[in-house]
């Protein structure tokens, strides 16, 4: 079982903005083709990033999904190629336990960076990220680990 969901509108008040309209206007991640391994992630506003800004954006989505597996955030290879785009952490690693944590709900951010030469700007809707979800397998010495997550970020 695995699925998006959108954070609380308590949540997206303290991460975002007070501005019910535009909480129930935005869209949950979704698959724009038949064998896409990816779910695009859409922008909740318009966004602007000049040349070397790093930019922190929140999605309003959280998501769950089994122990065994993680959900990879990657930008979209159009995003990269067109704009030089990047996640400033490469690929972003959710793991299973992040999601409904105390700290944020399981909230997912994005932070990117503008390698190129001019300024981008990004229209609400648009999609520059990419979740993918994927199994994980452990080691035959891995040790029962029964501590709970710590802080998110």
């Amino acid at each position: 079982m695995r699925n998006f969901e959108k954070i609380s509108y308590k949540q997206f008040k303290k991460d975002i903005k007070d501005d019910k309209k535009l909480y129930d206007s935005y869209s949950l991640p979704s698959r724009n083709s038949t064998n896409a391994a990816g779910y695009d992630f859409y922008l909740i506003e318009d966004i602007e990033i000049r040349p070397n800004e790093i930019i922190k954006i929140p999605t309003g989505i959280k998501a769950y999904f089994e122990p065994n597996e993680v959900l990879f955030l990657i930008v979209r290879s159009s995003t990269g190629f067109k704009y030089n785009i990047r996640l400033v952490n490469q690929v972003g690693v959710i793991d299973s336990d992040y999601y409904n944590n105390k700290d944020n709900e399981g909230h997912i951010f994005i932070k990117i960076q503008n390698e190129g030469k001019e300024t981008i700007k990004f229209k609400t809707g648009d999609h520059i990220v990419q979740g993918i979800f994927i199994n994980f397998l452990k080691t035959d010495s891995d040790k029962n680990i029964e501590s709970e997550r710590k802080s998110s970020y």
